[in-house]
């Protein structure tokens, strides 16, 4: 994958890999000491279903950055990956 500044992925909208709009990138959690990044939060779309998915307190997605494809446009994940 590519290097891309975070600030460039600020209000970015998350896709699944087949097309299903999840949401709009809220935050990003990072392992400072090692520099990866863990976890996207995500204000989820609301037509979108957030069942099977793990919930922050302030009804945020958590998305694994594990599940991320592509970033372009859009944020792409494995609709499959992004479940905990």
């Amino acid at each position: 994958m590519t290097r891309v500044f975070a600030r460039s992925l600020s209000r970015k909208k998350i896709m699944t890999n087949d097309g299903k709009l999840i949401g709009t990138l809220k935050n990003l959690r990072v392992d400072f000491d090692s520099g990866q990044v863990q976890e996207m939060l995500v204000h989820p779309d609301q037509s979108f279903s957030t069942d099977g998915y793990t919930l922050e307190d302030d009804n945020l997605l958590l998305i694994p950055f594990e599940a991320v494809k592509d970033i372009k446009d859009y944020i792409v994940v494995d609709r499959y990956l992004a479940r905990k």
